[in-house]
């Protein structure tokens, strides 16, 4: 299979580009918040779903804007024509990525999603105590970017946060409100984007499949993480300092002491 990519929507901020078009459904990505901002990356079609006969579609925004520009309304009017042609719709999208996929849901007719640790908002009349993003919220339409208002509220699948990350999980609280088919995902210690402890651990892979086949679901992804994090240097120091911070001396020794030994038999 020759996955030549198709640029379906290519402005100066906002960028669409297709993989295997023919296919019978569609996956959809999102690029994430980068260091930096300005220019566009050449994306690569995700196998796992262009190798079984999925469509690709990746998304990206030349800054880091979170999709809220002046070619918003232009693409989500391009997203609605595309998506009709299939017969299902997923996506993935990590912290910025994540909201794009709330945000332009209804466009995109999406059935499932898998969200990473992703915003409500950022602006500050919406989230007045998540202040990580001020340097991008200053040219947010907190109109344009409403998620009650553009959402789609029947949307259903799988929402992981790290609960020892105060914002992130009120993040997910609020979104949970809007979208009450999310399943929320409390990955402790995962970090942000939250599935960074599944990554390391090489479950990333096994996600996207069983977001393919429809057989993802909160207590398989829990109970993944689970497995992981014991044996995870990661996992043991960032909850040494969340038991710090919370005024836990006594769990927070036990866990550097954990964290100790698994960095040590890591040399």
């Amino acid at each position: 299979m020759t996955l030549t990519p198709h640029r379906i929507f290519d402005g100066d901020r906002l960028r669409a580009t297709l993989f295997n078009p023919d296919g019978a459904r569609l996956f959809v990505s999102f690029r994430q918040r980068v260091a930096g901002s300005g220019g566009f990356s050449d994306p690569a079609p995700v196998l796992t779903f262009a190798d079984h006969g999925h469509a690709h579609l990746h998304l990206q925004s030349s800054e880091n804007d979170w999709f809220i520009n002046s070619e918003t309304v232009d693409l989500e009017r391009v997203l609605r024509g595309l998506s009709s042609r299939y017969t299902a719709v997923r996506a993935m999208g990590f912290s910025m990525g994540g909201y794009g996929a709330l945000r332009f849901a209804r466009a995109l007719r999406l059935g499932r999603v898998v969200l990473i640790s992703p915003q409500v908002s950022i602006h500050p009349s919406v989230v007045p105590w998540d202040g990580r993003y001020v340097d991008c919220a200053g040219g947010f339409d907190p109109d344009l970017g409403d998620l009650a208002s553009r959402g789609k509220p029947g949307l259903r699948g799988i929402l992981a946060y790290d609960p020892f990350r105060v914002r992130d999980r009120r993040n997910a609280r609020a979104i949970s409100k809007l979208f009450p088919g999310l399943q929320l995902c409390a990955l402790p210690g995962g970090g942000h984007p939250a599935t960074q402890i599944l990554r390391l651990g090489g479950s990333y892979g096994r996600i996207q499949i069983r977001l393919r086949q429809d057989r993802l679901d909160r207590r398989w992804v829990v109970q993944e993480h689970r497995n992981l994090r014991s044996d995870s240097a990661v996992y043991w120091s960032r909850l040494a300092k969340y038991a710090a911070e919370r005024g836990r001396p006594g769990l927070a020794e036990t866990a550097r002491r954990v964290a100790g030994v698994l960095k040590a038999s890591d040399l």
